[in-house]
């Protein structure tokens, strides 16, 4: 009886959770672009938990973290992605770049960081549309009230239950929000080239990656297939697009395919792959065109006796019957002529001789 009871909870516990996994699985969806190696879920979690611009680069790029996998030059390594500020009065533009060659520049994503009138602030991170596709913004989910009154009570005593109003976004108390708002707050310049600390570590299958990092979704919204977040401050976003940067290198290779699916530049290999089964296919047609050459001086004009021994010549019939060209060449028409005379003469001969034994019988 145990055992029945004990089988019936595990079997209830995994109709429970299937839910939960397909629904993870949806969320961590690979896009098929470059952006699937660094999930903007865990870039802005790590952002609101920073206390300062240069600890969020420093620590975003530290492989114990594991956030970034980013690798736009496909060299197997991970990119260093500095972040760069720009403000206009209460509006923060935080632009996460990478140096993908010494002359070209990619905008990863961009962090919007904007407070009204009202010292309410809004925060959302917008992923550069070569790496992420068209709109894809993620912002923290709305706050969820703690307690509600019962309507149904009807008991003598009343409770008096309150509850805070939800708001859009909770981000006033972040330690990132309130350095950037406060007096102490002093821009910060990244390093021309990628500082002493950090050392390119090696890339992360992407299925390792995803599994590693999906736990931060949990607390965001947006992002994939995303019809519910549009971006807060338009015009913020929209001086930030004048000047936004791109790589003609990241623009090839998103046309090559070589960042659909990466894992560990898994498109690239099988791109060569694929060049080696042509190039392959195409040296054993070469012997085999070598071959027939060849073989028709033996093969064709047996397998045709009597035109080639009625028309007399052939080479003129074998280059319309061989599919190259290379076979109309003298080295090829000299030894089947030679031999189509040999059994043209054998024949002649023997024909000749025929003629003159049946003509000295008729006598």
């Amino acid at each position: 009886m145990k055992k029945c009871i004990l089988s019936f909870v595990v079997l209830a516990l995994g109709l429970f959770w299937s839910p939960v996994f397909s629904q993870t699985e949806d969320e961590t969806a690979t896009l098929g672009l470059p952006g699937d190696n660094l999930d903007l879920y865990a870039v802005l979690d790590l952002f609101q938990k920073s206390k300062t611009i240069e600890e969020f680069e420093k620590t975003l790029n530290t492989e114990k973290t594991g956030i970034n996998n980013l690798d736009l030059n496909l060299d197997k390594k991970v990119d260093f992605i500095k972040v760069e500020t720009k403000q206009k009065d209460k509006d923060f533009t935080f632009i996460l770049q990478v140096d993908v060659t010494e002359k070209e520049k990619q905008d990863v994503a961009v962090i919007l960081v904007s407070r009204d009138k009202n010292d309410k602030v809004t925060m959302q991170i917008v992923g550069d549309k070569d790496l992420y596709g068209k709109d894809y913004v993620i912002e923290p989910k709305p706050a969820t009230p703690t307690a509600t009154a019962n309507p149904g009570y009807t008991g003598a005593v009343p409770i008096d239950v309150t509850a805070p109003a939800p708001t859009v976004v909770v981000v006033e108390s972040a330690p990132i929000v309130q350095y950037v708002y406060s007096p102490v707050y002093v821009p910060y310049y990244p390093p021309p080239m990628p500082p002493p600390y950090f050392t390119a570590f090696a890339v992360v299958a992407i299925g390792v990656y995803h599994h590693n990092n999906y736990y931060y979704h949990g607390g965001y919204h947006g992002g994939y297939n995303n019809n519910t977040v549009v971006i807060h401050n338009t015009n913020n976003y929209n001086n930030y697009n004048n000047s936004r940067n791109t790589s003609n290198t990241v623009n090839r290779n998103n046309s090559s395919g070589n960042y659909n699916g990466n894992t560990n530049n898994g498109n690239k290999a099988s791109t060569n792959q694929a060049k080696g089964a042509s190039s392959s296919k195409s040296p054993s047609a070469t012997p085999s065109t070598n071959q027939t050459r060849g073989s028709s001086a033996s093969a064709k004009p047996s397998a045709t006796p009597s035109n080639s021994q009625s028309r007399g010549s052939s080479s003129s019939a074998m280059p319309s019957a061989s599919p190259s060209t290379n076979q109309a060449k003298g080295t090829s028409a000299s030894p089947k002529s030679s031999s189509s005379s040999r059994s043209g003469s054998t024949g002649a001969s023997r024909s000749g001789n025929a003629g003159r034994g049946g003509g000295g019988r008729r006598r």
